[in-house]
């Protein structure tokens, strides 16, 4: 049997024992999470059925460009999702990944491993969901606020509720939850959620910065922009021994290349997500199924 067949008849296991052995034996773990782990928390995501993507052009929302050409439709549509957001509450999927991160939990599991959580995810909850096991559980709060806890998350496009000056002589950044973040684009939601016309807000009524006063623009890294942290993110895959892949579909670089650098690396790679995904037929391991469902029973937390 030559290589390719072998190859080309690689089906991934979906055996939960052998995934625990597996973690269990792991010494540098990462996680690259998607939109998919958002989505049980109600967070639309972007190119499945129903996404964002298959019904705005993101290039006309989502780009340097489109934000110059028309700030008022761009900033409607974040503010959109910027309440999608604040009215969501981090699920199991979050919480799993969350309180893997905090090494007197993953010892129990991954004896001898280190984690990082690499995010796609711009919506806050994997964050939110630190927060909350450190509310919950006070007998964590000290390590959840641990430099090497609160690090071990990268947001690698940024986050949504940071507001950036768009003056190059100011680009203060701030963090803001404000509901709306300006009166104008109060109701705006609707544009996106129940198809309302969309209203022109003057660009004197928009975000503006809370330093020098300039239009501001939302913290989130838009194509063509360069994601957060790559040099450390390049380092943390080189190292890896176990890359988890939860609720992405694989497509938005250079994120969807890291599970391929880590097999071609000698690691074991495990794909959570609710179908099928491109590439998914490479992984050592695939579990489908809600991420919500299947990561807590899959990091021993359920």
């Amino acid at each position: 049997m030559s290589y390719r067949e072998s190859y080309s008849e690689h089906v991934p296991s979906s055996d939960m024992p052998s995934f625990t052995a597996t973690l269990k034996a792991s010494k540098h773990i990462i996680a690259v999470a998607g939109a998919g782990l958002s989505a049980a928390s109600g967070i639309p995501t972007f190119r499945g059925a129903g996404g964002l993507w298959r019904k705005y052009d993101a290039i006309g929302l989502a780009t340097p460009q489109a934000f110059q050409a028309n700030p008022s439709r761009v900033w409607q549509f974040y503010h959109y999702r910027r309440e999608k957001a604040l009215a969501a509450q981090p699920n199991p999927g979050h919480l799993a990944l969350a309180m893997f991160s905090i090494p007197s939990i993953r010892h129990k599991m991954a004896p001898r491993a280190e984690f990082t959580l690499i995010t796609q995810n711009v919506d806050g909850l994997s964050r939110r969901a630190l927060e909350q096991i450190a509310a919950t559980h006070p007998e964590l709060a000290d390590e959840v606020n641990s430099p090497a806890v609160q690090n071990s998350m990268l947001e690698m496009h940024g986050r949504l509720f940071d507001v950036v000056c768009t003056n190059q002589a100011c680009r203060h950044r701030e963090h803001n939850t404000d509901s709306p973040i300006c009166p104008a684009l109060a109701g705006t939601e609707n544009v996106f959620a129940k198809d309302e016309p969309e209203p022109h807000i003057d660009e004197a009524d928009l975000p503006r910065c809370s330093k020098c006063g300039s239009l501001a623009r939302p913290g989130v890294v838009w194509f063509e922009e360069m994601p957060w942290y790559l040099d450390r993110i390049d380092d943390l895959v080189d190292q890896a021994d176990l890359c988890i892949v939860v609720g992405t579909s694989s497509t938005v670089y250079p994120a969807a290349g890291y599970a391929y650098v880590v097999r071609e690396n000698g690691g074991k790679t495990a794909v959570f997500n609710l179908d099928r995904s491109e590439g998914d037929q490479d992984a050592d391991f695939l579990f489908l199924g809600p991420a919500e469902a299947t990561l807590p029973k899959a990091l021993g937390l359920q």
